[in-house]
C-alpha cells in the first residue's frame, strides 16, 4: 500500500484519514494519531463502509497554524442499506511540519 503525501492542512489531513478509513488503512490512521489520544491499535473489522466526505466548517488549521478544527460529516452505508453519517468536530494540532488528529466531539444530527 503506497503511503499517502504528508497534509500540510488539517483539512488536507482530515481527507487523508477520511480515505484511510475508507480503504481500512490503520497504519496511517495511528500515524496520524498525536500520541497523546492515539489508542494502542485499531481494529477496523467492523470498519463501515464509508462513502463520502463534507466539510462542513474549519477553524485555522492552515500551514502555518499550530492547531486547527475541522468539523465534517461523513456517509456511509448501513446493514440495512439505508445511509448513515458520522457528524464530528475534530481538533488537530501542527508538531513541526506534521499534523496530528487529536480528538473530536460527535455532533447530534
Amino acid at each position: 500500500m503506497t503511503e499517502p503525501d504528508e497534509p500540510s492542512t488539517a483539512e488536507g489531513l482530515m481527507r487523508s484519514r477520511f480515505a484511510a478509513f475508507k480503504r481500512g488503512d490503520a497504519d496511517w490512521l495511528l500515524r496520524t494519531w498525536h500520541p497523546s489520544t492515539r489508542p494502542r491499535s485499531l481494529d477496523l473489522t467492523d470498519n463501515p463502509r464509508w462513502r463520502g466526505l463534507q466539510i462542513v466548517d474549519t477553524a485555522s488549521g492552515g500551514a502555518t497554524d499550530s492547531a486547527g478544527v475541522v468539523e465534517f460529516r461523513a456517509t456511509y452505508l448501513q446493514d440495512d442499506g439505508g445511509v448513515g453519517v458520522l457528524h464530528e468536530r475534530s481538533r488537530f494540532v501542527r508538531e513541526g511540519d506534521r499534523w496530528f488528529y487529536v480528538d473530536g466531539d460527535i455532533r447530534d444530527e
